[in-house]
């Protein structure tokens, strides 16, 4: 079923946590943080969704890094009801895709609850001081491969890059609902 996160909550801060990568290394929030900024991008391995703009995902975050942007994924879906959704099935999936940034599991779902994640593909990009200031789309495009779309995540992190504030007119993403554990 398909999603859609909220709005952006300009200065929204950051919470802290202590997740794994798919390289069996631990990774904190302020590790992740280049010196402008981060983005944040819930994810997962099954969601026809994020199967379609993976590469885009991969090469924004390429773009991203050289303007001092750090990036990092989290997968947070239930991975018993989805088991492509497992942390075996994510080291293979950031394996194939040729992912560069840390790709990490949130096994509790604690962490996706603490940022309000609503989807895959749902982007959070936040300033030099981890104040949230983009909360939208990756480009204009959707699951369509459509040539020259509109990159909104990359625009939107390259003004935060240089202001330390992102555009006020954003389009939420859209994706399936995150997997959440049964109660």
């Amino acid at each position: 079923m398909a999603a859609t996160p909220p709005v952006c909550d300009f200065g929204w801060k950051a919470p802290d946590f202590r997740l794994w990568g798919t390289d069996d290394h631990p990774y904190e929030l302020s590790g992740l943080k280049g010196e402008n900024g981060l983005v944040l991008a819930f994810i997962c391995n099954h969601c026809p969704y994020v199967k379609a703009v993976i590469d885009r995902i991969v090469r924004d975050a390429g773009d991203l890094a050289p303007l001092g942007i750090g990036f990092a994924a989290i997968c947070s879906n239930d991975p018993e009801q989805y088991p492509e959704d497992s942390y075996e099935n994510m080291q293979r999936f950031a394996k194939e895709h040729k992912f560069f940034f840390p790709y990490l599991h949130d096994p509790d779902q604690e962490v996706a609850k603490a940022y309000g994640a609503a989807c895959t593909p749902d982007f959070f990009g936040f300033n030099g001081d981890l104040e949230l200031q983009y909360r939208g789309r990756l480009d204009s495009s959707g699951k369509s491969a459509e040539e020259g779309a509109r990159r909104e995540l990359f625009e939107a992190m390259e003004q935060v890059a240089k202001t330390g504030e992102g555009p006020r007119d954003q389009t939420p993403s859209i994706g399936c609902s995150i997997k959440w554990k049964a109660a």
